[in-house]
């Protein structure tokens, strides 16, 4: 891939070359930074790329605004940085309405992706009058989320996921990012990525977590305020035993002078952090066809028998001493 740079009206200018490029883009805004760094030696600096200078591969997500650009001259580099598209909406928030608790939407996912990017960004970012046949009805945004979880979350919950892409303009005029609405797509069924396939699998299947919690709150002795949580056969939490005998595994939780329901709610989440897990970390460095970020893919240890499946969460684009390289991250993986 090439990665195009313009001068801050979006004028084209040409190629970075000869430059090391870290950029990740990804939808689990925990884990995943959506930035770029464009490291040059300084011999190779020219001074053409500025504050506001566009970067980006055309009909790719791959690109941003330069907003940053830091010297070394012990490092004999010059790094410009900056967020990439995904990543500039992380930047802004969705607000209720005056005298709303919540913002609201309704209506075709496109025509509300289309109307929100474009109110954040203006002559920017672009929707597209695509209708995808699928509506949301008084669909409810976390309070002051960003307008990417916002949007990530509005979509995830009718199976749908974004795609970003920068649309290059003609020769004399600026190009635009394009937004839209696409269905998830389960790759994994089709494609069980294995360490034959340029995958590194690692999943830790833990089934020695907490299955009963004794919650203890305000009161002493006999008087004292008791709760037990129990984790059921499908991983719920409730006040119903399930496990018993040999596989009963218990702890207390100790959170004196907790009232009931303080003493509820935090010996839920104290158990829910202790039950029986399973973690995967899947790297994949190459991937063919069309899956992107938000899609699910599947994996396998034909040793073990072990097998997931999981959304890719992250994309990190590298380009370091002219190798480049691409690796995908799964949703959660730090």
């Amino acid at each position: 891939m090439e990665l195009i740079y313009t001068d801050p009206n979006g004028k084209e200018l040409g190629y970075i070359l000869n430059a090391n490029i870290d950029m990740e883009i990804g939808e689990d805004e925990k884990n995943s930074i959506n930035d770029f760094e464009i490291e040059f030696k300084r011999s190779g600096w020219d001074g053409t790329i500025e504050f506001g200078s566009q970067l980006y591969v055309p009909d790719t997500e791959y690109g941003g605004i330069v907003q940053e650009i830091s010297t070394s001259t012990k490092a004999n580099s010059i790094t410009t940085k900056g967020y990439t598209w995904r990543g500039m909406m992380t930047k802004k928030i969705i607000q209720p309405g005056s005298g709303q608790d919540y913002a609201t939407v309704e209506g075709e996912l496109n025509t509300i992706v289309k109307q929100k990017v474009q109110e954040a960004f203006p002559g920017l970012f672009y929707g597209v009058s695509e209708d995808t046949g699928v509506e949301v009805t008084n669909y409810q945004f976390d309070r002051y989320c960003t307008l990417h979880e916002g949007l990530r979350k509005m979509l995830q919950s009718v199976g749908y996921r974004m795609e970003i892409k920068y649309i290059q303009g003609d020769k004399y005029e600026m190009g635009y990012v394009q937004v839209k609405a696409v269905p998830i797509v389960d790759y994994s069924s089709e494609h069980e990525f294995s360490n034959d396939q340029n995958t590194n699998f690692k999943m830790d299947d833990n089934r020695r977590g907490v299955n009963h919690l004794i919650c203890l709150g305000k009161g002493e002795l006999k008087d004292r305020l008791v709760i037990h949580l129990y984790v059921g056969q499908n991983g719920e939490i409730g006040q119903e035993q399930y496990f018993k005998g040999v596989d009963e595994i218990v702890e207390t939780y100790d959170s004196s002078g907790s009232e009931r329901d303080d003493l509820l709610k935090n010996g839920i989440k104290k158990l829910e952090a202790s039950k029986n897990k399973t973690e995967y970390d899947m790297t994949m460095e190459k991937i063919e066809g069309n899956m992107d970020v938000g899609d699910v893919v599947g994996g396998r240890d034909y040793l073990t028998g072990a097998s997931m499946k999981k959304p890719i969460g992250r994309k990190i684009w590298t380009i370091s001493e002219g190798k480049e390289k691409i690796e995908y991250k799964l949703e959660g993986e730090s």
